[in-house]
């Protein structure tokens, strides 16, 4: 037999690889075209962490009614609330594998959670993947309408002239108001104190009866209360102005930090290991839902502002986020069991 030269040996080897990886791909790509025009061959279930009736939910109700109509089959919403989302979440883990089980996530579950907990029931890298990002939600600092605060300066003016008494409240541990204070904190050199309500209904009547002083929350929780004179925004923890609230300033308009931003955000994730053409059905569908006059109204209303990424900025994003949430957790010694 004759023998080929080790260096024709090793090229012939690999020509004959990337004659394998092009057969390989030639039938991969009309396999998963193939893939996504038949997906969903089913119900689709859109699993939340949040109550029905709240806005996240309302938003997913409109995004599910769009999306059935797309995809030819019922899109049903699944509300599991409660247990800092692990509820929702390991109902998802559980379910289908194949795109058919998605989930609704927040910021925090996402960016914070992993830090926050010694012991979390998930791990994000493995257990997610992001397949659209939905709303990044605002928060407004807000105050009693009676309130000696006329801005966000006067906080910071009487926060230093009494470290340590002066009250702000949250619904939680760890949530985007907890952490968006302590960070203001650190950057306006002041020590407040958290206090938490068991609901957010409690802590926005808290404010609004004049019980907490300030606190921070989004235009679509605390809206009702604002449009009914029971309570003052000081200021939007946003790089710029909302245009739903074009009266209310920056909290560097208003005598606080500069750069100083707070917000929740909201992702569609599915399983890991989704054929890719299946996954980008999924993103393209939710992004065309998104961006509809009635999706971006309702957007318009409750304050929200639309947060359109593509994979690669939804990576960037992500991770960014991660660290900035790990910095202030960090920093402020939060840590729940």
């Amino acid at each position: 037999m004759k023998e080929f030269p080790a260096k024709r040996r090793t090229a012939l080897f690999n020509l004959s690889a990337m004659a394998v990886a092009l057969v390989a791909s030639s039938f991969s790509a009309p396999g998963q075209a193939q893939d996504a025009a038949k997906w969903p061959t089913r119900t689709v279930r859109l699993i939340t962490p949040y109550p029905t009736g709240g806005a996240p939910d309302t938003i997913a109700r409109v995004l599910a009614e769009k999306l059935s109509r797309k995809w030819g089959q019922s899109v049903i919403v699944e509300n599991r609330p409660g247990g800092n989302g692990f509820i929702a979440i390991d109902a998802f883990k559980r379910g289908a594998k194949d795109g058919h089980d998605l989930i609704q996530l927040d910021s925090v579950h996402v960016a914070a959670y992993p830090y926050l907990f010694k012991k979390l029931p998930y791990d994000p890298a493995k257990d997610f993947d992001v397949q659209a990002t939905l709303w990044k939600a605002y928060m407004m600092f807000v105050v009693p309408s009676t309130s000696k605060y006329k801005t966000v300066g006067d906080v910071v003016a009487d926060a230093k002239a009494n470290p340590g008494k002066i009250d702000y409240g949250s619904w939680s541990i760890g949530n985007p108001v907890h952490l968006g204070m302590e960070e203001f904190q650190h950057l306006t050199g002041t020590s407040m104190q958290h206090v938490v309500y068991k609901e957010t209904s409690q802590l926005y009547t808290a404010v609004a009866t004049g019980e907490l002083p300030v606190t921070q929350g989004t235009a679509g929780t605390t809206s009702p209360m604002y449009k009914a004179g029971k309570v003052r925004y000081l200021a939007v923890s946003a790089p710029q102005r909302l245009s739903a609230y074009p009266d209310v300033p920056t909290v560097a308009e208003a005598g606080g930090p500069k750069d100083y931003e707070v917000s929740g955000w909201n992702v569609i994730a599915a399983p890991k290991g989704l054929p890719a053409a299946v996954s980008e059905k999924i993103r393209q569908d939710i992004a065309e839902a998104v961006a509809s006059k009635d999706v971006q109204d309702r957007y318009a209303l409750l304050g929200y502002v639309e947060l359109s990424l593509d994979r690669a900025q939804t990576e960037t994003f992500i991770q960014a986020e991660t660290k900035r949430h790990e910095a202030i957790i960090k920093r402020a010694k939060i840590e729940l069991e």
